[in-house]
């Protein structure tokens, strides 16, 4: 399973943005330039980049539709992509407007009977499965939904199994108090994943400072990571996470 690294841009309102922990109230604003962005991480030698609608994630109805279609055709990039996926026919839409592969969020957690038939209907290679994940005093790995506001009964592990056991083959998976803080990757966290779901390709999410982060990542058997604040920020060059 090679190694994929995916830069990130989140877009709220036309921007590119970053949201501390997930909180709209905390963002910082980098440029309202997606596409020359994306364009860049092709040139840098990106074969993957991952696009987040924040707006659709709030309210519904994806709207990077052009800027897809936009980076489709003047780019080779692969498009992981998501934001407000509510139905069936969001995920038909947003691989018709040229995704490669559709990333399921809060959904996944709050109804996952309706994730795991389209897992079925469109392939596991065309979804993202993606859990937020916070580890209470206890140790377990719980699932907030609602923005991070509620938890929903499955832990981590009972769900992210589920799926592995009905054919999931990628798991994007954030630990929500290392999102946009740069304090490192939880990597006990996605050893443990790893582990406990082989054949799952896992995704580092949150918490990556640098090349060592991305190799680490690596080394604790994820099959992914998704860079965000550290490139935009220019704390890590796309060039030297792509050769590590």
């Amino acid at each position: 399973m090679s190694f994929v690294v995916y830069p990130a841009l989140d877009i709220r309102d036309g921007q590119v943005v970053r949201l501390l922990q997930g909180d709209y109230a905390q963002q910082t604003t980098y440029g309202d330039d997606p596409l020359p962005r994306a364009q860049a991480f092709a040139a840098a030698g990106a074969r993957w980049m991952h696009l987040v609608d924040l707006d659709a994630a709030r309210a519904g109805g994806y709207t990077l539709a052009p800027l897809l279609a936009q980076i489709a055709a003047s780019t080779s990039l692969k498009v992981q992509t998501g934001g407000g996926v509510r139905g069936r026919d969001d995920v038909a839409r947003l691989l018709d407007a040229g995704a490669s592969r559709v990333v399921i969020g809060s959904l996944a957690v709050r109804d996952p009977g309706r994730v795991l038939a389209w897992l079925q209907e469109f392939g596991p290679d065309r979804l993202t499965i993606a859990l937020d994940a916070r580890q209470g005093e206890d140790g377990v790995w719980r699932l907030p939904v609602h923005g991070w506001t509620e938890t929903a009964d499955a832990t981590l592990d009972e769900l992210a199994l589920r799926y592995a056991q009905a054919g999931m083959e990628h798991l994007l998976c954030t630990d929500i108090a290392r999102d946009g803080m740069l304090s490192g990757p939880n990597l006990d966290l996605y050893a443990h994943l790893s582990r406990r779901l082989p054949g799952v390709a896992v995704q580092a999410s949150g918490g990556v400072r640098d090349v060592a982060d991305v190799a680490a990542a690596r080394a604790a058997g994820c099959a992914g990571a998704v860079l965000g604040k550290a490139l935009l920020e220019g704390r890590l060059r796309l060039e030297e996470a792509l050769a590590c």
